[in-house]
């Protein structure tokens, strides 16, 4: 892509097609699975009420800055939200909707792990507001689960997953794939397995080793073996869609599964380039205030951001402004993520110019790409390979 200006005042009103959320970071777990490279730490001193006084307080603070907007999701990540009290849950819920007002059809979304702990606290996330559980399932044999760390059985799995059905009008799960001594037909059969359970959405991640993670250092060491080879893996990404398909969970996104309008909604507001204010340790955000469109993040470590919030009555740390060619940029990576593709009108606002029209017959003729109603779409074929397409694009 060619240069564009720095600040894009006439775009202002971009991220309006994308929508706008709030995401909330709660940093701590249980325990640290191996594969986890996101910002969670274990600790079993929390004090629950200065973090919500603190969530809160932060919630607070940028819904001052982004007036006259109203809300179309929460989302409570982490770390393991299910280890937060009902009472934190309901107290950040309050300040979202007393500082920004709800949209009607408000999306909350809390991410849970299956243990008997945070299975008793369901209820109580409903009643504070919590309308979809998204729950960390990973893998649907006791084997692999200890391979992956996981604290919770296939059992007590599939008894979470009845106690939130009851608890929750939208319950969605995660599982990995290519796991360690993973083969097709092996693989095949669990994510029918979870097919029959699935309600109307699933995630469904292959492995990846993290720099940073103990399957990273294992595997810098030659000690993690048995992982399917990328042909394998291609194999099992291809059987993901066809059978996801077949089952009527079309693949909306890479790695993710849904009946038509079971999309995750706060989910698309990344992949669609909308806003989201973000709070909590670590949390990355995106703000389109008058002057422009930044990135925001917040100190990392727990304690630090919480004495920071309290101390100085915020959490973050200094803000980026966007220039012209990193939004564009980012909308491309994220958009051709989707079915739905990238909007050619919408990205060329954004960006002050095209996309090669070059480089897009080449990728037609190779039938990694389709062009339909002003959007570039990248086909089956494209999908798997689809960092190959972005980085001729975004060149």
């Amino acid at each position: 892509m060619h240069s564009a200006p720095t600040l894009a005042t006439d775009t202002l009103d971009d991220w309006r097609a994308g929508g706008f959320g709030l995401y909330v970071h709660w940093p701590f777990c249980a325990a640290k699975c191996p594969y986890c490279d996101f910002n969670s730490h274990v600790t079993d001193r929390i004090d629950q009420r200065r973090w919500a006084a603190a969530l809160s307080a932060e919630v607070a603070r940028l819904a001052a800055e982004t007036p006259d907007r109203h809300l179309g999701s929460i989302f409570f990540g982490g770390g393991t939200p299910s280890l937060m009290l009902p009472e934190t849950v309901d107290a950040v819920i309050r300040a979202a909707q007393q500082g920004w007002g709800f949209a009607n059809d408000i999306e909350i979304s809390l991410e849970a792990n299956p243990t008997s702990v945070e299975r008793g606290r369901f209820r109580g996330f409903a009643e504070a507001g919590v309308n979809r559980l998204s729950m960390g399932v990973q893998a649907l044999n006791d084997d692999d689960l200890r391979k992956l760390g996981r604290m919770h059985s296939v059992a007590e799995a599939r008894a979470a997953f009845d106690v939130a059905r009851e608890a929750f009008p939208r319950v969605s799960f995660d599982l990995i794939y290519a796991r360690q001594g993973q083969d097709r037909a092996a693989w095949r059969a669990e994510l029918r397995d979870a097919l029959a359970m699935a309600v109307d959405h699933l995630s469904l991640y292959q492995l990846t080793i993290e720099p940073g993670t103990a399957f990273g250092a294992r595997a810098a060491a030659g000690k993690l073996r048995d992982l399917p080879d990328e042909d394998l893996s291609a194999d099992m990404y291809a059987d993901t869609q066809e059978i996801c398909e077949a089952a009527g969970l079309v693949g909306y996104e890479i790695s993710n599964h849904a009946r038509a309008g079971a999309e995750s909604r706060h989910n698309l507001i990344y992949w669609r380039q909308g806003d989201w204010a973000a709070v909590g340790p670590g949390a990355h955000g995106r703000l389109t205030l008058s002057d422009g469109r930044f990135a925001t993040e917040a100190h990392r470590a727990p304690e630090e951001w919480l004495t920071a919030v309290e101390a100085t009555g915020t959490g973050e740390l200094p803000r980026a402004l966007l220039p012209r060619d990193e939004q564009a940029t980012e909308y491309l990576l994220m958009a051709m993520r989707l079915s739905e593709g990238l909007d050619t009108v919408r990205f060329e606002h954004v960006s002050g110019t095209a996309l090669s029209e070059d480089k897009l017959v080449s990728l037609e003729d190779m039938g990694m790409i389709r062009r339909h109603g002003g959007r570039i779409i990248a086909t089956a074929e494209g999908r798997p390979v689809l960092n190959a397409i972005l980085r001729e694009l975004a060149v």
